[in-house]
């Protein structure tokens, strides 16, 4: 009965993720989190210790203190000068399309992208009504570039930050065998969305509806404050190389950017994706409950020893490409991980890649499409989920193709496993 009652929560809890809400309720994907975590300590499955214990907190101690680094560029107007040279550097806008995709992805690369997609978006929608340009071709490439971009680091979002910390993996080999499939990604995002939108990207009434974007709050550049910030990201990246643990590491500089005297600290705190941290928290709770019955491990053992487990690319590829756009990606990479133990490092670096650029094949893939979609909509720039598959299903599956490839040219995984010796 015990096992049964954490397998219903946990099914629940995953279906309410997959649909996205709770019918007739303004219940997210956090709240539906939160729900499952009360529904398994009120009905004493676990003990708040078990929770805690479940939890990685050395995971969610680094994307804490990435998101306050994070907060520091955006306090400090960083993204705003960063948005303004772009939307003033070039006429074209072929050339303006390709530095949005080029400045997002890098932006994503280094910061968490959650904050970056927040950030840009209402910026870009702005900034291109105010050059007569239909602004979706332009929040197509933020959420493609924010996702193909983060894939390069173990510290571009959540769900790499997820496998660095619980994979042990090493910050200058992920980004050697990742930065090559994310800078094709970022490739196939402009060539497609280009290809697509060439012809119309002026011509649309959304092109020339610039009242909503024009009063958009803008933080005044403080350029000591962005030094600051940029600093604090290189110490960080240096710190990476050493022997301190990253979660420290990172803390550390966190601490010297609280540690403010242009900014409250309540402003820094205030920037972080607070749901997003507590979502990953339930997550871990959920998972490890099911992790603690055994139940999941008896499976995949019974996958791996018939040689059609994830630690193949046959496999994993397509599982993940589909777990990715109906759970989400987060929770899919955490589910994976609670349930398996000790995956080998290329599946690790497997995982991180296409689960990223998964990601980019639908408008809820990913928490920070979601993210660009409710900016757009606030500011009456409506992204339809038709509007962006025309575009994100192609660069999704082109870049996929490549990474899959790349995978197993470089040896990091199999098509399929051998299966193991008796």
């Amino acid at each position: 009965m015990h096992a049964a009652v954490i397998i219903l929560v946990f099914l629940l809890t995953y279906f309410g993720l997959g649909a996205g809400r709770v019918p007739w309720l303004q219940v997210d994907r956090t709240g539906i989190a939160l729900l499952g975590v009360i529904a398994l300590l009120a009905s004493r499955q676990v003990t708040l210790d078990e929770f805690g214990a479940n939890i990685d907190m050395p995971t969610i101690v680094l994307l804490f203190a990435l998101m306050i680094i994070s907060a520091q560029f955006v306090a400090s107007g960083f993204f705003e000068i960063c948005c303004d040279w772009l939307m003033t550097k070039t006429d074209n806008p072929a050339t303006l399309l390709g530095l949005t995709v080029g400045i997002c992805g890098a932006l994503s690369a280094l910061l968490a992208n959650d904050i970056v997609v927040y950030a840009m978006a209402p910026l870009l929608i702005a900034g291109a009504q105010a050059r007569g340009l239909d602004p979706r071709p332009f929040l197509i490439a933020l959420i493609g570039s924010s996702n193909a971009g983060s894939a390069a680091t173990l510290i571009g979002n959540p769900q790499n930050i997820l496998i660095g910390e619980m994979g042990g993996l090493s910050f200058h080999s992920f980004l050697v065998a990742c930065f090559v499939p994310a800078l094709v990604a970022l490739g196939c995002v402009y060539g497609i969305i280009w290809l697509l939108w060439r012809d119309r990207i002026a011509a649309t009434e959304l092109a020339a509806s610039r009242d909503a974007a024009a009063d958009i709050p803008r933080h005044p550049h403080d350029r000591n404050q962005t030094i600051k910030g940029l600093i604090a990201l290189g110490v960080m990246l240096a710190l990476f190389m050493t022997p301190l643990p990253r979660e420290i590491g990172g803390l550390v500089i966190a601490a010297v950017l609280l540690s403010n005297r242009k900014f409250t600290s309540r402003t820094m705190i205030a920037a972080v994706d607070w749901p997003l941290l507590l979502l990953i928290v339930c997550l871990f709770a959920v998972t490890g409950a099911l992790a603690n019955t055994g139940i999941p491990w008896s499976g995949l053992s019974a996958l791996l020893d018939a040689g059609i487990g994830p630690n193949g690319l046959l496999v994993l590829t397509p599982l993940t490409l589909l777990m990715s756009n109906v759970i989400g990606n987060v929770p899919w990479v955490l589910f994976v991980l609670q349930i398996w133990p000790n995956p080998p490092e290329g599946t690790l670096y497997g995982l991180a890649l296409i689960s990223s650029l998964a990601g980019n094949l639908m408008l809820f893939g990913s928490v920070s499409n979601l993210i660009v979609v409710e900016r757009a909509g606030a500011l009456g720039v409506r992204l339809t989920t038709a509007e962006y598959a025309r575009a994100g299903v192609p660069f999704t599956l082109l870049s996929l193709v490549f990474a899959v490839l790349w995978l197993y040219w470089t040896g990091a995984m199999p098509w399929l496993p051998a299966v193991p010796a008796p």
